[in-house]
C-alpha cells in the first residue's frame, strides 16, 4: 500500500540526485582550464536530457522491467508503458511505480555525465553523446539489472550494492580507464602544468554532490525508514572521513593541505561509502572513508607512473572507490543494521567477501571490455579526439562558439 510519507521522501530523494549532475558539472569545470570550462559543463549537463529519453524509451525496462535468463529486463515498459501509480512490490511497495522509475533516472543520468571527467578538454561534443548514449545502453542497463532488477543473476548470487558501487562508480571507473587509453594523453600532457582555472567553483560543486549524496544513498532506502537514517548517517561520516584522511596523507606526503585535495578526498568517501551506505555502522563507515581516503590519494597519483591521462580522476576516485567500497560492505555490512542485507566478515561470514570481490570481477570487465569496444567503434566513425588546434583554442569555442568569461 502506498505511504505518503514514503512517496514524498523518495520524490525529495530523486530532486537531490538530480541535483548532482549540475553539482558534478561545477565541480569538473572548476579543475579544467577556462578555455574548457562550458565545453566541460554542457557534457555532464546535457546528460540531463539524453539519458532521461534513453531512460524512458528503454533504458527503464532494460534495467528492472520483467527479467530475461538473469541477464536483462524485457522491453515490458518500454516507454514506461504500465508504469503509473499502482506501487511494484518487487522494488518498492509503498510508493509508486512512477516514482521508483524517476528516482532510478536520475543514477543513469549522472552515472556518464562521471566518465566525461577523465577525457575532459580533448573529446568532441557530438561523439561524446554517442558514446554515451550506446553506453548507457550496453553498460548501465544491463548491470543494473545484474545488481538491482529482479531476477538479476548477480542479485541472486548474493552480491550486494546498496547504493551504486558496482552500478555507477566501478562501471564509469572501468569505461574512465578504457577512455584514457584510447583517446590518449591531452596536447603536451606531461610536459605543461594544468592548473585549474576556479578551485571556488569546484569546492562549490563539491558541496552540491554532498548535499545530493544523501538523496543518493538516503533515498535507496526506497521508504523513509531507519535503513534511509543509517545511509545518510553513513554517508555523511564516509564523507567527512574521506575528506579528512586525503587532507592528512597529503599533507604528510606534500607538506601542505590543498583544496583540491580535500574536496577530492570529500567525493572519495562518498563515493566508497556508497555501496555499503545501508548495511553498515556509522564507525564502520569512518573507518570505510578514512580507507578511502588513503587509497584513493594513492590511486590518483598512479596515474602519472601508469602514463595516463585521467584529467580529472575519475578512475582513482571513482572507480577505486567503487571498487574499495564494495569490497568493505563484505567485510563490515550487518544484518544488525539492516536484517535485509547480510552479514560481512567481521560478522562470521568470510563468504560474502569473496562474493563481492566475483562480483567486482564480473562487471569490472564486462564493463572495460565494452567500453573498449563501443569508443573504437564511435571513433572509426565520427573521430573522438579534438583536432590540436581546436584543443589550442579550446573546446568552448571550437564546439560551442561561446566563452565563459568576456576579458
Amino acid at each position: 500500500m502506498i505511504q505518503a510519507g514514503d512517496t514524498a521522501f523518495i520524490l525529495v530523494s530523486a530532486a537531490l540526485v538530480l541535483f548532482m549532475t549540475p553539482g558534478l558539472a561545477l565541480f569538473y569545470a572548476g579543475m579544467v582550464r577556462g578555455k574548457n570550462v562550458l565545453a566541460t559543463i554542457m557534457q555532464s549537463f546535457f546528460m540531463i536530457a539524453l539519458i532521461s529519453m534513453e531512460w524512458v524509451a528503454l533504458g527503464y525496462s532494460m534495467s528492472f522491467g520483467p527479467d530475461v535468463g538473469g541477464l536483462t529486463g524485457n522491453l515490458a515498459w518500454a516507454w514506461l508503458s504500465g508504469v503509473g501509480a499502482a506501487p511494484n512490490a518487487d522494488y518498492a511497495a509503498t510508493i509508486p511505480h512512477s516514482v521508483f522509475m524517476i528516482f532510478q533516472c536520475m543514477f543513469a543520468v549522472i552515472t556518464p555525465a562521471l566518465i566525461t571527467g577523465a577525457f575532459a578538454e580533448r573529446v568532441r561534443f557530438a561523439p561524446c553523446l554517442v558514446f554515451s548514449l550506446l553506453w548507457a545502453v550496453l553498460v548501465y542497463n544491463p548491470v543494473c539489472h545484474w545488481v538491482w532488477g529482479a531476477g538479476g543473476f548477480l542479485k541472486l548470487m548474493g552480491v550486494v550494492d546498496f547504493a551504486g558501487g558496482l552500478v555507477v562508480h566501478l562501471t564509469c571507473g572501468a569505461a574512465a580507464l578504457a577512455a584514457v587509453l584510447i583517446i590518449g594523453p591531452r596536447k603536451d600532457y606531461g610536459r605543461t602544468q594544468f592548473f585549474p582555472h576556479s578551485l571556488p567553483l569546484t569546492l562549490l560543486g563539491t558541496g552540491m554532490l554532498w548535499f545530493g549524496w544523501f538523496g543518493f544513498n538516503g533515498g535507496s532506502a526506497l521508504a523513509a525508514d531507519g535503513v534511509a537514517g543509517t545511509a545518510f548517517v553513513a554517508t555523511h561520516m564516509g564523507g567527512m572521513a574521506g575528506m579528512f584522511m586525503w587532507t592528512v596523507v597529503e599533507w604528510k606526503h606534500r607538506g601542505k593541505p590543498t583544496t583540491l585535495g580535500a574536496a577530492s578526498g570529500a567525493v572519495a568517501g562518498l563515493a566508497t561509502i556508497t555501496p555499503a551506505a545501508g548495511f553498515v555502522t556509522a564507525p564502520s563507515a569512518i573507518v570505510i572513508g578514512l580507507i578511502a581516503g588513503a587509497v584513493c590519494y594513492f590511486g590518483v597519483l598512479a596515474k602519472s607512473r601508469l602514463g595516463y591521462d585521467d584529467s580529472l580522476d575519475v578512475v582513482g576516485i571513482h572507480g577505486l572507490g567503487g571498487l574499495v567500497g564494495t569490497l568493505m560492505a563484505g567485510i563490515f555490512a550487518t544484518k544488525a543494521v539492516n536484517a535485509a542485507g547480510v552479514d560481512g566478515m567481521l560478522y562470521g561470514n568470510a563468504a560474502q567477501l569473496g562474493t563481492q570481490a566475483l562480483g567486482i570481477v564480473i562487471v569490472g570487465a564486462y564493463a572495460f571490455i565494452v567500453s573498449w569496444g563501443l569508443l573504437k567503434a564511435v571513433n572509426a566513425i565520427a573521430p573522438l579526439r579534438a583536432t590540436l588546434e581546436a584543443e589550442s583554442q579550446g573546446l568552448d569555442l571550437a564546439e560551442h562558439t561561446e566563452t565563459a568569461y568576456s576579458d
